[in-house]
């Protein structure tokens, strides 16, 4: 291995951990198939590989496919929801990091892709994403091209069934989101109901480790109420910080100084629809403190 080979891996580490990232949805686990990948280049006969570049795509797409095939028994015992690990930038901390995570990243698109197969996923991702060709997808996922066809139609139908009805501008999102915030801050009920869709959805992720909602709360009322009941639990300690969340508009919560939760928001025809709160602790240890 010499210094150009590791200087055209550094180049596309970026592109290769968003792949690992989309196909997996945990920062750790796509950092791990990133270096597997490294590895595995670094060990292999070079003069067989055609295209760098598409070596390292397949090979992380392969790797990512295992892991998707392997945790599918921790997921079966995993407590409560299981939301993707969010990946952060506080407002106006890095906007080019923000503006790579595209929509197909957003963790509510992420969630839509957990209910997938792993080859629905991979076959998704490659084609609508990545833009590769069915022949493509064939060679890595080992299936013929109509099977690789299928895979993707039926990913599709899947996508367009649970994705929000509308795409709303960015100005839009943070402009309904910064109202909320400012609702949930100064426990107004009311002007949370008024931000929320009839039948808004709220999950929460405390995956065993910290008390979360393990059922699914819809209504205007329940979820309104239960951001009024942290305000009344813990008076003037709570504390909402605006930040992009895998590109979009999201929040920190703090409670008492301390890290509580990230929060993703999906706004449909100008209210909140669908909320994603992460409290696992083992999904927080890149957030920053609050300062």
């Amino acid at each position: 291995m010499n210094s150009a080979d590791l200087l055209v891996f550094d180049k596309l580490r970026p592109r290769l951990f968003l792949i690992a990232y989309r196909m997996l949805g945990m920062r750790a686990d796509a950092e791990d198939i990133v270096q597997d990948a490294w590895l595995r280049f670094s060990t292999s006969g070079h003069d067989e590989i055609k295209s760098t570049e598409a070596w390292l795509v397949t090979i992380t797409t392969r790797l990512s496919i295992d892991r998707l095939r392997s945790r599918k028994i921790e997921r079966e015992t995993y407590s409560g929801w299981w939301i993707p690990e969010p990946v952060v930038e506080m407002v106006g901390e890095n906007p080019e990091a923000a503006a790579e995570l595209a929509s197909e990243v957003s963790v509510a698109m992420l969630w839509v892709l957990e209910r997938l197969t792993p080859e629905e996923r991979a076959a998704f991702l490659m084609r609508k994403v990545f833009d590769r060709n069915y022949d493509e997808l064939a060679v890595v996922l080992g299936k013929s091209e109509a099977a690789c066809r299928q895979l993707v139609h039926r990913a599709q139908e899947r996508i367009r069934q649970e994705s929000p009805r509308f795409t709303v501008s960015r100005s839009m999102h943070r402009a309904v989101l910064d109202n909320f915030m400012q609702a949930a801050a100064s426990a107004d009920r009311d002007a949370m109901k008024s931000l929320l869709s009839a039948d808004v959805e709220y999950r929460a992720d405390g995956g065993g480790k910290v008390p979360s909602l393990d059922k699914l709360l819809v209504g205007t009322g329940r979820v309104a109420g239960l951001y009024w009941a942290v305000e009344h639990a813990f008076p003037e300690r709570v504390v909402y910080k605006m930040a992009c969340v895998n590109g979009e508009p999201g929040l920190i919560r703090y409670i008492d100084g301390k890290l509580d939760s990230v929060q993703s928001f999906c706004i449909d025809e100008g209210k909140i629809s669908r909320i994603y709160v992460v409290r696992n602790p083992d999904k927080l240890q890149s957030i920053p403190l609050l300062q």
